[in-house]
């Protein structure tokens, strides 16, 4: 693996500050600051922070973006950091989210700057890692950054750089993420024309991008089932009322929501029990039972009726039992919308990132029936949004074998570096209407 000497990583640092005057197409903007980026994100994987707890990492965030002349918002939504770019002409205004967090893994990859970190999670002593590749993200955002100050002065409209906290998701008790960067204002005084998302990923060969208009991932809504029976000793199971036997029977009666209650020729559904927890000890029969899981679709009117035949099914079957249900169906906050992008705006992101990086490294991407928060950012800035992925995995690994996101063992070939930062650059060149000056 490629380490920067400490020359290559001074004249970087140097790079940031001081981009050289002829340097403005995106390539050369992004190769002149690639040692910095790289710098960065080892940096950040090496010290990674768990959701609302990314206070070292928002803190450099903050203070690379004053530097480079952004105004700069901290505090929102606990840790998110906002950077706004006025350009030299008039223009659209764009936004392009960053999320900061890591997750609660403890990193089994050999590196250098692997992470030693420990955080609290539920309670307990964990790991942490960017398993995710967030660490990725805000280090090729700053890139970004930095390349979009560089040509400042010619640069048409403005630019709302979003690094958010938490959207792995808060800590029980806790609000974060998109929902309350936009409950608290962000988009107040800034108004974008669109809004722009990435997202690294082992799933397909570093060099590439992936996207596809219309649904990229899915919906998701989490539920949370108690239900309550009464507690017998397990010789006389008659003389109590078995929640675990009728949680049994609400596990199996769900599959058939989307086997032959949903029309799956439309669009694919995924419903998923994560949790199953009841008793105590193996002679008694307890009075309680819990059921956790996820419900996540493509399309408003599936999930609708998927949440209301989930409902349904935990009701009766719970009743047939003589059992009763209390049932968060669902859980609220907790949900994230689809991840829809515009079809007209992802043609176009689609001829930058061609332009940037060749048609043969640009894919058509699969759906995916992960989730995630962004599409809050869209709804609530009231702007189309494209959102994209970015491979990862080294050339002549099999993706299909690679340590997937969230994985211990997930491995970024930092050469997606590159290829991130030019995919996102050109494509916000290009909404802006930037072209490079003529000398």
């Amino acid at each position: 693996m490629h380490r920067p000497t400490p020359v290559a990583v001074a004249v970087a640092l140097l790079a940031f500050a001081a981009p050289a005057a002829h340097a403005t197409d995106a390539a050369t903007l992004v190769d002149a600051r690639l040692e910095r980026i790289t710098e960065l994100r080892r940096d950040l994987h090496q010290h990674p922070e768990l959701s609302n707890r990314e206070t070292r990492t928002a803190g450099i965030v903050a203070k690379e973006l004053k530097k480079l002349g952004y105004e700069v918002r901290t505090g929102i939504a606990h840790t998110g950091v906002v950077g706004i770019l006025e350009g030299g002409r008039p223009g659209p205004k764009l936004a392009i989210r960053a999320d900061m967090d890591a997750l609660p893994v403890t990193e089994e990859v050999d590196l250098p700057f692997a992470s030693k970190a420990k955080g609290e999670y539920l309670g307990k002593t964990v790991g942490v890692m960017h398993a995710c590749g967030h660490d990725v993200h805000t280090a090729t955002t700053l890139g970004i950054a930095a390349a979009l100050a560089a040509v400042r002065k010619d640069l048409p409209g403005s630019v709302m750089l979003i690094f958010q906290p938490a959207e792995e998701g808060s800590p029980p008790g806790e609000t974060g993420g998109a929902p309350l960067m936009v409950e608290e204002g962000l988009f107040k005084d800034f108004r974008p024309d669109a809004i722009f998302g990435m997202h690294v990923t082992s799933a397909y060969p570093v060099g590439t991008v992936a996207l596809r208009p219309g649904g990229m991932m899915a919906s998701s809504d989490t539920f949370r089932m108690t239900i309550h029976g009464r507690q017998s000793h397990g010789a006389t199971p008659w003389r109590g009322i078995d929640p675990i036997v009728a949680g049994a029977e609400i596990v199996t009666s769900a599959q058939a929501i989307v086997s032959r209650r949903l029309d799956i020729n439309k669009e694919p559904a995924v419903i998923t029990f994560g949790i199953f927890q009841g008793g105590q000890r193996f002679n008694i029969v307890p009075d309680r039972a819990e059921l956790h899981g996820t419900v996540r679709t493509f399309d408003s009117t599936m999930r609708e009726q998927a949440l209301a035949d989930l409902r349904n099914v935990a009701e009766h079957v719970a009743a047939a039992h003589g059992a009763t249900v209390e049932a968060q169906i669902p859980v609220v906050p907790g949900s994230n919308p689809v991840n829809h992008n515009d079809p007209a705006l992802t043609a176009r992101v689609r001829a930058s990132i061609e332009s940037a990086l060749g048609k043969d490294r640009v894919i058509d991407a699969k759906r995916w029936t992960a989730s995630e928060d962004f599409p809050h950012l869209a709804i609530g800035a009231g702007a189309p949004s494209v959102y994209f992925f970015f491979g990862a995995t080294p050339q002549g690994q099999d993706p299909d074998t690679a340590p997937s996101n969230h994985s211990p063992r997930f491995f970024v070939d930092e050469g997606a570096l590159r290829s991130g930062t030019l995919a996102m650059l050109q494509s916000a060149f290009d909404f802006l209407g930037y072209t490079p000056p003529a000398r």
